[in-house]
Order: structure tokens, then sequence, then C-alpha cells
């Protein structure tokens, strides 16, 4: 598998992962709404009940005041008696309206359908009752007991249905809390997952990418030592470096023949040096015989430009290999950064559902206000506003009681905002480590582009060679004419020679090159014969 397609596979394994983020965290903002709106239904619901309770009560305040007037003979009160119990009756009944209209529980609803023909029966009874209060006292006091009767048979109905209204509440409250805790622990698992499963995988791709540059290296080691192996060669490769090493291995190959030639060659000269100073005689073939060999040479290096020319043109095909995986992973960098835009809407909507939240906390408050005014109302009623006043004080703690649970889902969806930011910040670190990536990727074009550099001045350096090699043949010639100047020429040559052979023996050669290079020596034995 070549490194681009390892590249392209961390990139989807890493979207794969964090799509999977995203979903759990849309699933437990969604469980997460769903709670708070069964726990507004539920507040909603308690308040229509604790507005129903009171009016219950309030009917019967209207009646006993209704009764005081008409002991105190305070007549002109009637009209205003009977308007409160007017509004009394209009805010019951919408109320117990309200409370019907809203998607509860079929036992909440039974109980509701039980209590609702107690009032209608208890608010006629109130209405009758008023009116013997002011139109006939002696039957109002023999009424009064059926009517106290009514009043306590709505009062264990309203009671029975408060019950089922908070029990309902607080099982929708637990519920709530235990989404959360699971959404949490799933969201966690998931990052847990993913983090290990691409840390393994960047290990991996990065192993495995090092594991061929160490292998490169080590043989560009091998040839800058002072004792060069020629016969090693590199692996063969399963992705981008395959061109490399393939390059390079015949790069080795062609200088281990050059090696062979210029050792079988540098022995040739110092045979023929030492036969050119034995006589003059044999001067002009022996020089004859030097300018064949540069000319070989001169061909050799012709080869060894051809083939770091083609190492030139390799390199910079593995140049643009490595700019387009640049590109492949700059692309992933912005997939990331589009998964951090998805994290932070997720975000934004947890803090959308904890303003929700704020408001019913602010209907609590407002409840509460309302529950203190109702108290002082009853408390300037003095005994006959006692009973209003209990009422009110409970009215008060269940408010209480409503607000501590917002405050409670509160700080619930305070702990879901900052898990979904916790996973954001890991997603902007994976796009910190696709950005690294990238880095990585664009420093091994850096390296490719001195490479294919460097190749071009070793082809511009091998050139200069072929030129020296051209004047040293004109060197040659001219040596051919002049007899004595060869002899020095010769001895001189000599020495080169010994030196060359010294230089070329720091590389090993393999067994099929040394034998390449061996038939030169015993290729002239006449020469050998000649220097005897």
């Amino acid at each position: 598998m070549n490194i681009k397609t390892r590249l392209i596979g961390y990139g989807f394994a890493s979207l794969a992962f964090l799509l999977a983020l995203g979903a759990c965290g849309i699933w437990a903002v969604q469980k997460l709404v769903d709670g708070a709106q069964l726990s507004a239904v539920g507040t909603t619901a308690m308040h229509r009940q604790m507005g129903a309770d009171m009016m219950h009560d309030a009917l019967r305040g209207d009646v006993l005041s209704a009764a005081l007037a008409a002991h105190m003979q305070q007549a002109g009160q009637r009209a205003d008696i009977e308007a409160a119990l007017a509004e009394h009756t209009k805010s019951f009944q919408d109320n117990i309206k309200e409370l019907t209209e809203l998607q509860l529980d079929k036992d909440i609803v039974a109980a509701v359908g039980t209590a609702r023909p107690l009032m209608d029966a208890y608010i006629k009874d109130s209405q009758s009752m008023l009116a013997l209060a002011f139109d006939n006292p002696a039957d109002f006091e023999v009424q009064f007991p059926r009517f106290m009767e009514s009043f306590g048979k709505l009062e264990k109905a309203m009671a029975a249905l408060s019950e089922l209204i908070e029990k309902e509440t607080g099982e929708t409250r637990a519920a709530a809390a235990q989404n959360s805790a699971f959404s949490q622990k799933l969201m966690t698992s998931v990052l847990v997952v993913a983090a290990l499963s691409l840390a393994a995988l960047s290990l991996t791709i990065a192993s495995s990418i090092l594991r061929s540059i160490r292998q490169v290296l080590a043989a560009v080691d091998n040839l800058n030592s002072g004792e060069s192996d020629l016969g090693q060669r590199l692996p063969v490769f399963n992705d981008e470096f395959a061109r490399l090493g393939k390059g390079l291995n015949e790069f080795i190959a062609h200088l281990e023949n050059i090696v062979a030639q210029v050792r079988s060659g540098t022995e040739t000269i110092a045979s023929a040096s030492s036969q050119i100073a034995s006589g003059n005689l044999d001067l002009s073939a022996r020089t004859e015989q030097q300018a064949a060999s540069l000319q070989e040479t001169a061909a050799s290096m012709e080869q060894l430009t051809s083939t770091v020319r083609n190492n030139t043109e390799n390199a910079n095909q593995a140049n643009q290999l490595a700019v387009s995986a640049a590109d492949i992973a700059s692309k992933g960098g912005e997939i990331v950064s589009q998964v951090v835009d998805t994290m932070n809407s997720i975000s934004a909507s947890s803090r959308k559902i904890a303003d929700i939240i704020s408001v019913i906390d602010g209907i609590a408050f407002q409840t509460n206000i309302l529950a203190l005014n109702a108290a002082v109302e009853a408390a300037r009623a003095g005994e006959q506003g006692r009973g209003f006043a209990v009422v009110a004080s409970e009215v008060r703690n269940l408010a209480q009681r409503s607000a501590a649970a917002a405050k409670e889902i509160k700080s619930l969806i305070d702990d879901s905002v900052g898990e979904v930011e916790a996973g954001g910040a890991l997603v902007n670190r994976a796009g910190s480590t696709m950005e690294e990536i990238v880095t990585s990727v664009q420093r091994v074009t850096d390296i490719m582009g001195e490479i294919s550099v460097a190749s071009q001045e070793q082809e511009a350096g091998i050139k200069q060679v072929n030129t020296a090699i051209g004047q040293m043949d004109d060197v040659t010639q001219q040596n051919a004419a002049l007899v004595e100047q060869a002899a020095a020429a010769a001895s001189a040559m000599h020495e080169h020679a010994t030196q060359l052979a010294e230089v070329v023996s720091v590389f090993k050669l393999s067994g099929s090159a040394a034998q390449r290079s061996a038939p030169v020596l015993a290729a002239r034995p006449d020469m050998l014969r000649l220097a005897a």
C-alpha cells in the first residue's frame, strides 16, 4: 500500500470517528431537549393544578365572605362578592381547561376527568350558597354542611391530581438525569476509541514511512562511508519510495561497474607505465593504449551522465508526488475544520436549551412572588384568610421546588455543554494533527527538491569530468611525439595509477563485478614479459 493510499485511509478513518462523535452529540442533545420539554409540561401542569386548587379555596372564601356580609347586614358588598365569585369561577375553569390541553399521562387525564364533574357541582353550589347567604340566611345554615361536603370531595380529587402530577414530574426528571449520564458515558467511550484508533493508525503509517526513509539513508551512508560496499542493494518497496529505491539501486550498480572498470583500468595503466619505463620502443604503442583506455573511460562517464540524468527525472517525479500528498493532507485538514463548525453548532443548541430552562426558572420565581402576595393578602384577611394562607404557603413551597428542579436541569445542560466543548477541543487537536502531517509532507517535498538540485549539480560535475578526460587525451597524443617527455610522463602516470588504485580499493565489489575486473590483468601477458 503506497503512502497516498495510507494517508487517504487515515483521513477517512478520522472523518468516520468524527461523524460518529457528532451523531452521539446530536442524539444526546435531542434526549436533553425531550427531557426539557417533558419537564416544562410537568411544571405547567403543576402551575395549572395549583391555580385551580387556589380557586377551589377562593370560592369557599367568597361563600364565607357573603355569609359574613349578610350577618353584618352589609348588603352593599353583594355585588363585589358576586364579581369576585365570577372571576374565581372563570379562573378555576380556565386552569382546568388548560390542564386538559397538555400532553399528560393517562392516569393524570383520568384524574382530571374525575375532578371536573365535582368542580362543576362545586361551582353551582357556591353560586347558590352565595345567593342564600343574602336572600335566606336560615336556609344557608341548613345547606352549608352539604356545601362543605362538596368542598371536601373536590379537595380529595384535587389532592389526588396533585400527587399524580408530582409523581409524573419526578419520573420525568429522573429519566432526564439518566439520559444525560448515559450520553456522557457514550460520548466518552466514542472519544476514547477514536483517540486510540487514530493514534495506532498514525503510528503505523509513520513507522512504515520512516522505515523506508531509514533504508534509503542507510544506502546513502554506505556510499559516503570510508569502506563502501557496492554489493549491497536496497529492498523492493511497495510505496512512493519504490522509484527512488529502484533508481538508487541502478545508480549503485552503474557505479559498481564503473569502479570495476576504473580498478581494472588503473591496474592496466600501472602495468603499461612500467613497461614504458623499461624502454621507449614500446612508448608509442603504450601511449595509444592509454588513449584507448581514456576513451573507454569517457564513454563510461557518458553512461554515468545519462544515469544521473535519469535519476534527476525520477527525483522530480517523486517531488511531484510529494506535492500531491501535501494537497491531499490539506484537504483532510479542511474536513476537520468543517467538523469543528458542526461541534460549535451542537454547543449553540445546548445553550438554547439552557435559555429555555432559565425561562422555566423565571416562571417558578414569579409563582413564588404571587404566593408571597397571596400570603400577605391572607394575613390581612385575618382568621378568614388563614386557610388561604396555608394554601399560599404550599404554593410557594411548590414554586421553590420547581425552581430547584429547573436549576438541576440547567446544571445538567451546562455539563452537557461542557462535554460538547471538550469534544470540540479534541476535534481542534485532530485538526492540529492534520496540520502537522501537512508540515511533514511539505518537509519531504523540500527534501525531494534538494535531491533533484543535487542530481543536477552532479550531472554538471560529470560533464566537467568528461571535459577533463578529453583534455587528458590531447595531452597523451602530444606525448607520442616526445619520447623523452613520454618517459617522464609514463613514470608520473604510474604513480597516479597507483594512487587511483588505492582510492578505488575502498569500494567493495560484488563477486560478479570482481570477476569482470579480474580478466583485465591477464589480457596482455606480453606486456608483463616486456616489463621483465
